[in-house]
């Protein structure tokens, strides 16, 4: 994995670049398209957009789940950036969704689907966008290097898109980059939760982005509990980041 040098500036200036590399070989009339949560990497990966492309070519998607609580910050990030954007509240299609397959299943729904179902429809919804737009779109990955290293999204949800900025950056090089673009503070420092159970992000890893970043770097974090916890992790969910397997290339096994 590329290692990201500690130097906001020059981190995001090559991003910036990259992106504008990015869309002038696979689209160089399309807009970025990109799902604002309110949180620090949608708003990272947004602002980087705009200062790429300019922001008539980035376009915003909020998606609540029925309630947002946090939805104010969504908005806040969209006027900020005075990007053109829409709001498609998925949660009618997720009710009646969850309906259906539950009726249909003898134990109902589980609760990784109900977990996982919301990132799939934004998913879904993100490429609907992306394809109605004049120019089309391509659509924008908001993960990043720790989240993916122990498999921290939704295969085929927020872990999909057509090009990821954020992706060999750890979540401190993230919001080192957040400051220099002069995005809010309040928006670089909200605390990563998914919005579904009540949790923070970190709550339901059982160590802190701290602590992940740390192994990442050096290899431990300093406790062989946590690095043991990160690894596994690690093995588990590696499936989601390496290609889909396919016959003739023999069988993977990661755990």
């Amino acid at each position: 994995m590329i290692r990201t040098p500690r130097d906001p500036k020059k981190t995001k200036d090559a991003i910036v670049q990259w992106i504008r590399d990015y869309f002038e070989k696979n689209g160089p009339e399309c807009s970025a398209v990109v799902g604002i949560s309110g949180g620090k990497d949608s708003t990272i990966v947004a602002a980087l957009c705009v200062e790429a492309l300019g922001k008539d070519r980035v376009f915003g998607v909020l998606m609540p789940n029925g309630i947002q609580k946090d939805i104010s910050d969504s908005v806040k990030v969209i006027k900020e950036l005075g990007i053109q954007h829409i709001t498609v509240n998925i949660g009618g299609a997720y009710s009646k969704l969850m309906a259906v397959v539950g009726t249909g299943l003898q134990d109902g729904v589980s609760e990784q689907t109900k977990i996982n179902l919301p990132p799939r429809l934004r998913m879904a919804t993100l490429y609907a966008v992306a394809q109605s737009l004049p120019n089309g779109g391509r659509v924008a990955n908001t993960c990043n290097k720790s989240e993916d290293y122990v498999g921290y999204s939704t295969k085929f949800g927020d872990s999909a898109g057509d090009f990821s900025p954020l992706a060999n950056l750890t979540v401190s090089d993230v919001k080192l980059v957040g400051y220099e673009l002069h995005i809010p503070k309040e928006l670089v420092d909200k605390t990563p939760a998914d919005g579904l159970c009540g949790k923070t992000d970190e709550d339901n890893l059982g160590f802190t982005y701290a602590q992940l970043d740390e192994y990442i770097e050096k290899g431990s974090a300093g406790n062989w509990l946590v690095d043991a916890k990160i690894e596994a992790m690690h093995r588990q969910n590696l499936h989601k980041l390496l290609p889909m397997p396919s016959y003739g290339m023999g069988v993977i096994h990661n755990a």
